[in-house]
């Protein structure tokens, strides 16, 4: 391979055209990414490298080139996300884009991690029965525990997912909310719906809530039960007490799979109470058959003004 440039000869002009995206923004991507230039002419791709580029850069973007058109010629078009998940970081290259990639049957759309931290997240969710997430909120924790969970059904790996949070008022009582019980526990529950909404189509996951097959509930059903060849997501788990966390933890049985989120800056309960996930993280760290991720602010994605707000609260804090 030539230090000078490389050039890249593509015979299916189809799957060019879906690897340089629209008006070649893929091909924009991956400039800023690995520091050089490309020009298209016909089904010829050639790459230069920019002064100060690194010095085997033209076999790191042929690599990620490669990669596109492979996921590209398996039905996918390859996208911002997809070109993240495979450059991991920052110029590195990933072990393999199907470990840090959630492929939904039938799903809206396939999930890819978007750094480090959260594709060692998913990878852990695909190999591990217990998983905990702790990190700032936007940073993908509960969305990709419920995007694996999805999977995992879809794909006849568990008969049913159960998804619960803790109910703790934060300055409003639930007895002066208007409706039934069932219309005062959603708002509590909402954000998982919203993670669902996201990655199946309206009709099938109505089906599934009707059916029982995913079931929603809030975290005080949960005691007493045996959950089998399931997938349980414990999400907001900062806000369950110790008991109520080792009692989740112990519910599950033959088959099942745990996966526990939450933001250890964002605790509700009363002042002297001990958070069950602060707890659980500090007993179960030893344990090699449980993974502990922590996801922080270079890790969010859900806008970059929010990275922003929660990267200055950290400094704040390191500062006081």
């Amino acid at each position: 391979m030539k230090t000078e440039n490389y050039t890249i000869v593509v015979e299916d002009m189809n799957l060019f055209a879906k690897v340089c995206g629209c008006n070649d923004c893929n091909l924009k991507i991956l400039e800023n990414i690995f520091n050089v230039e490309t020009f298209v002419r016909g089904n010829e791709l050639s790459v230069k490298p920019k002064q100060n580029a690194e010095k085997n850069v033209l076999e790191k973007f042929a690599f990620i080139f490669d990669r596109l058109m492979d996921e590209a010629k398996e039905g996918n078009f390859p996208c911002e996300d997809m070109i993240k998940a495979i450059v991991l970081p920052e110029g590195g290259t990933s072990a393999d884009l199907k470990k840090c990639s959630i492929r939904i049957p039938g799903g809206v759309q396939t999930v890819f991690a978007k750094s480090t931290h959260q594709a060692l997240y998913v990878k852990s969710m695909q190999t591990k029965d217990m998983v905990f997430a702790v990190g700032p909120a936007g940073s993908g924790k509960t969305f990709l525990a419920v995007a694996q969970a999805l999977k995992l059904l879809l794909e006849h790996k568990c008969r049913k997912i159960i998804l619960t949070r803790p109910v703790v008022e934060a300055g409003e009582s639930l007895g002066f909310l208007p409706g039934d019980y069932e219309q005062k526990i959603n708002p509590y529950l909402r954000p998982l719906y919203d993670a669902m909404e996201l990655l199946l189509n309206r009709e099938v996951l109505r089906k599934l809530l009707e059916s029982g097959i995913i079931e929603v509930a809030p975290l005080a059903y949960m005691r007493g039960r045996t959950l089998r060849d399931c997938v349980a997501i414990l999400d907001e788990g900062q806000n369950t007490t110790c008991e109520q966390m080792k009692m989740f933890l112990t519910r599950l049985s033959e088959g099942s799979k745990a996966f526990i989120t939450g933001d250890i800056t964002q605790i509700d309960l009363p002042k002297k109470t001990t958070s069950g996930l602060v707890q659980a993280i500090g007993i179960l760290k030893n344990i090699d058959d449980i993974a502990i991720h922590h996801l922080d602010a270079s890790d969010v994605v859900r806008s970059a003004l929010v990275k922003k707000i929660i990267q200055a609260y950290e400094d704040g804090e390191k500062q006081s």
